[in-house]
């Protein structure tokens, strides 16, 4: 999150107030589509309410770092990209344990305010941190900035492979029946935020975006806040096997698009 939060400015939120609509859009897709496909994929499947509420509980999650990537490569709008990034992050402290509360609260008890003071702890405080280091410090930060992706990276890497370490027993008996739902969530998550954007006014560059951004959510939050305020180690057991669907689905929708290319009369929907 701080790294980040190093590479934003205050422009960054100034230009997402001029373009409302799009960014908008792309935040009620994030917290729309995923959290009641999670829902749906957990009652029709029947998961037991530790994993339910476990999958309800990634799917409230916001858009991950590893979305701007992909993005990038998918030839996708990067800055729209980091801008719904940075919205969902931030709705996150309010949006996460609120919809946790209204999907999985009659599954198991869900602490919100509790959710709400870590999301805040986790996620915005060290965002905050590393944009007003841009803001007062730009020297120094454009130093900084040259050697944190790598960081930013082995530690998303680590964070990926703790949740499936902490896990591993009891994802040797109950990970076989999560893959399935896991990785339901995460393609119908690609195909519904690519499709309903295609289908209306907005471009291909767009609708790539908002699809990468709804099919890549922080799974490491998830886990994070799955350890913290569930009792049942099952519930964090989905967001361990959401970060290997999310990072293959991604990296090979991503791929995908890149060889494929854009039309050449692609509609600019995000203003520079």
């Amino acid at each position: 999150m701080q790294s980040m939060g190093l590479t934003l400015t205050f422009e960054d939120f100034r230009r997402c107030m001029r373009n409302p609509w799009t960014v908008g859009v792309g935040f009620l897709a994030q917290y729309l589509i995923r959290p009641l496909l999670g829902f749906s994929i957990a009652l029709a499947l029947k998961l037991s309410a530790p994993l339910a509420t476990g999958l309800i509980l990634v799917s409230c999650c916001p858009g991950g770092q590893a979305s701007n990537v992909a993005t990038y490569i998918s030839k996708g709008i990067v800055a729209l990209s980091v801008l719904m990034t940075t919205c969902s992050t931030i709705g996150a402290i309010v949006m996460t344990p609120l919809l946790t509360k209204l999907l999985a609260g009659q599954l198991v008890p869900v602490d919100a305010a509790g959710l709400a003071i870590s999301t805040f702890q986790v996620v915005l405080v060290p965002t905050v941190v590393g944009v007003l280091a841009h803001e007062y410090f730009p020297k120094l930060t454009e130093r900084i900035i040259t050697v944190t992706p790598l960081i930013g990276v082995l530690l998303t890497t680590l964070l990926c492979a703790s949740p499936i370490g902490q896990v591993a027993e009891v994802l040797k008996t109950q990970g076989g029946q999560l893959i399935i739902p896991v990785a339901l969530l995460h393609v119908a998550a690609f195909a519904l935020g690519y499709w309903l954007l295609r289908s209306s006014t907005f471009g291909e560059s767009t609708s790539r975006t908002i699809s990468i951004e709804c099919g890549m959510q922080s799974s490491a939050l998830g886990f994070l806040l799955a350890q913290k305020h569930f009792t049942n180690p099952l519930v964090a057991v989905p967001s361990a096997v959401s970060v290997v669907c999310m990072a293959l689905g991604g990296s090979a929708l991503a791929v995908y698009w890149r060889n494929k290319g854009l039309p050449a009369n692609d509609k600019d929907d995000f203003k520079e």
